[in-house]
């Protein structure tokens, strides 16, 4: 092959990225090639639409599959590259004066044929160093892969922890209103409590605000570890055979020690505080055996969806059916005016929706109770975690689970239903409606125990 084919050639196997020979090659939609990482990395760095680094032109897919020719042809030029490298010093046999030319897989070096078959080396594994370095070299790019995939969660999961902040934020100043209101329906002796209960909450807010900052940082240091992880790995798979083969313990040990380290997304939650007296004034409202079994007046066996439909353009964790064996009940009271306060024990459930409603549509087994004829404070469980939210407005609560009785407190004329942690004497949430103008009925939906 003459030196014009010959470099032509070994420019159809270099990336036009990093200048070296492929590793992992991958053909984008315009027809040019890249090695994989170094075209992902080259386009989230660019922070631009998938766009060619060569032509420009966009790629419609962020994925492709490995361009297997490509792989071994640069695989073949880069061992055809290593005879024109010198032997070095450390490639001779010290003991036997011969060249090594095998690797050890056991103890990580080069040995000469002699020294393969001494009683020291004769029991281990041995394989010709350019098989060696080919094996390691594919061993490398996997975790080049897989820390690449890691980078990428780690930017979903950054993006998730300052979509919490924000709606942590939207939560708090909602919660900072529901505490005030709560707080006019007591006596003025209680505004020093109210400033205390106040002041506490926003300490809280304050050093989750805090856990959530240093949490987006360990991801964003561990997402810049990883990247440079991986531009060290690559660095080290273009590297001639022996340097890379000397150097392998110490970059795989590495490795996995980076992957090791992986910061876990962090569930915001203020603690309950008790409000002095709340549950003496509940008491004056009380109405007994509210859904007992002698005061339910519908009972419906759910074995498909139960579905909470929560309005338009609200991301709630409560609208998606939640396919389960469960039951739906309804009281016998009816209420058309004054303040009802009433308790429910269904905490044993892994999944509660709890309130009043105006209205049920029925159907078969599915049950659909609609946004506008019910106040409700749902509890269900989404990837390991517990929520509970309420629907008007749609919204995530983040306050830490009640695991005793749920106090309702309905309110008609005022439109307001409120929900009261009733072991902790806490306010949960209040749902604000427009103004009731039908009867309301106690609504509970829960799944078997």
């Amino acid at each position: 092959m003459d030196s014009d084919t010959s470099s032509a050639f070994q420019n159809d196997l270099t990336c036009s990225i990093c200048r070296n020979y492929f590793l992992d090659p991958v053909t984008i939609d315009c027809g040019h090639s890249f090695c994989r990482l170094c075209l992902y990395l080259c386009w989230e760095e660019a922070q631009t639409p998938r766009c060619c680094p060569e032509c420009r032109g966009v790629s419609e897919r962020p994925d492709f599959k490995t361009n297997i020719a490509l792989r071994n042809l640069a695989s073949i030029a880069r061992e055809a590259r290593t005879h024109y490298i010198n032997s070095s010093e450390e490639q001779i046999c010290v003991a036997h004066k011969e060249a090594k030319g095998l690797f050890c897989k056991d103890e990580k070096n080069m040995l000469c044929a002699l020294c393969s078959e001494t009683p020291e080396h004769a029991a281990h594994s041995h394989s010709p160093i350019q098989w060696s370095a080919e094996e390691y070299r594919e061993e490398l790019i996997k975790r080049m892969n897989s820390l690449w995939n890691m980078t990428q969660e780690m930017k979903s999961n950054l993006k998730q922890e300052a979509s919490k902040t924000q709606s942590l934020q939207d939560y708090v100043a909602l919660r900072r209103v529901m505490i005030k209101a709560e707080y006019q329906k007591m006596h003025l002796f209680l505004c020093e409590e109210e400033q205390l209960h106040l002041d506490t909450m926003e300490r809280e807010a304050k050093e989750i605000f805090q856990r959530l900052k240093e949490s987006e940082l360990r991801m964003t240091q561990q997402k810049e570890s990883l990247k440079g992880m991986l531009r060290e790995l690559t660095d080290m798979c273009h590297k001639p055979n022996v340097e890379l083969l000397q150097d392998l313990g110490n970059i795989l040990e590495r490795t996995e020690l980076v992957q090791m380290q992986k910061p876990q997304p962090m569930n915001p939650e203020l603690p309950l505080r008790r409000f002095t007296g709340i549950q003496d004034m509940l008491n004056n409202f009380r109405v007994d055996n509210v859904l007992s079994e002698e005061t339910i007046s519908r009972r419906i066996s759910l074995s498909k969806d139960v579905s909470v439909n929560f309005g338009d353009d609200h991301d709630s964790a409560s609208r998606e059916p939640q396919r389960v064996q469960s039951f739906a009940v309804w009281g016998t009271h009816t209420f058309t005016a004054g303040r009802h306060y009433w308790e429910v024990d269904k905490l044993h459930c892994s999944m509660w929706i709890l309130g009043v409603c105006k209205d049920s549509l029925i159907s078969d087994t599915d049950i659909i109770v609609d946004y506008e004829d019910a106040s409700l404070l749902c509890f269900l469980k989404v990837n390991d975690h517990y929520c509970l939210s309420t629907n008007c407005p749609p919204s995530i609560q983040y306050v830490k689970r009640p695991l005793g009785k749920i106090g309702v407190f309905l309110d008609y004329d005022n439109a307001t239903v409120s929900f009261y942690d009733v072991e902790k004497g806490s306010l949960i949430s209040s749902v604000v409606s427009p103004p009731f103008s039908s009867p309301l009925k106690p609504f509970l939906c829960f799944d078997c125990p």
